[in-house]
């Protein structure tokens, strides 16, 4: 699905030891002058900034992974929960051909990614809290927005520009997770199932360009 981008090992320039370093460093503390404060504050500095690098770098590595699939597993839930509620207020035939294929993928989807997560060590007991409620909110959000949508006769319309909305959404994080994960059967999983998703979302789009 997509080619595999090679990790980039962050490099650390390095300025060539001064050939005084030696006479530097043992000179009587009262003969330092300015010049040897400033070397030393330049190089402390650098350490500094070197050891700040270094945590960013461990703080954006496995967490932020972890958060993104458990973020994708909930998200495509809620958009197969969403689906299958929504069918009954759908008018159009072309629309709810469309979102019935739609459900029946996300099932799919949904089932196929069971063995990654379990790989992962993720399970409902473990997803990050904050990012529970977040999509949680974000899905009740939704349905809210669709209930007033069919309140006011725009359902299909407002429908199909919000699951494509979503499903572009979705489909642009699987494929960051692609890209930054190691995982054998994360990668597997999602080179058989995104390019239909994507597929599928392009065909919500254009139902919803053509509706307006």
């Amino acid at each position: 699905m997509y080619p595999e981008q090679p990790q980039q090992q962050p490099q650390l320039s390095s300025e060539p030891i001064p050939a005084n370093y030696l006479d530097q460093i043992s000179a009587p503390a009262g003969k330092s002058g300015p010049s040897n404060k400033l070397f030393f504050g330049v190089i402390i500095g650098g350490a500094i900034l070197v050891i700040i690098a270094v945590l960013l770098l461990m703080s954006s590595g496995g967490g932020g992974k972890q958060i993104s699939v458990e973020r994708l597993s909930l998200r495509l839930q809620n958009l197969q929960s969403i689906s299958k509620d929504s069918h009954k207020n759908i008018k159009s035939t072309q629309l709810r051909a469309l979102n019935s294929r739609l459900t029946t993928q996300l099932t799919d989807i949904n089932r196929e990614i069971a063995a990654p997560l379990a790989s992962a060590g993720i399970t409902a007991k473990t997803i990050d809290k904050k990012t529970s409620s977040q999509e949680a909110k974000l899905k009740t959000d939704i349905m809210a927005a669709l209930d007033d949508s069919r309140l006011n006769a725009t359902f299909d319309r407002d429908y199909s520009r919000e699951m494509s909305f979503q499903m572009e959404n979705t489909a642009i994080l699987m494929d960051s997770i692609f890209k930054s994960t190691k995982s054998k059967s994360l990668k597997d999983f999602l080179s058989k199932s995104y390019p239909d998703f994507s597929a599928l979302q392009k065909e919500f789009a254009s139902y919803s360009s053509a509706s307006r």
